[in-house]
């Protein structure tokens, strides 16, 4: 598995929380598993993703998508997002 650690900032959660619910089923095509919305305490509008993809190909591509792009704009990304790709190593509970 592949994980894709995305922070940007967004003029306004709720509309960009409406668009990214909206985009699940394109996100689902292309390969997400998993999601996870962070924010630092105080910043509501200062986003950090952690998304789960079956496999870094098909997270790039759908990075580098039209579609991700024009969905990002209706969304009020208001800075250019800051993306790794990560490989999990371990995991574990304590």
């Amino acid at each position: 598995m592949t994980y894709l650690l995305i922070k940007h900032k967004v003029n306004d959660y709720q509309n960009w929380k409406m668009v990214f619910d909206d985009f699940v089923d394109y996100r689902k095509v292309g390969g997400e598993k998993d999601f996870k919305i962070f924010h630092p305490k105080g910043e509501p509008n200062n986003l950090i993703l952690l998304l789960q993809w079956e496999n870094a190909e098909s997270a790039q591509e759908f990075i580098e998508s039209r579609s991700l792009q024009h969905a990002m704009e209706q969304a009020g990304v208001s800075e250019a997002p800051e993306i790794q790709y990560l490989e999990m190593i371990e995991a574990g509970m304590v």
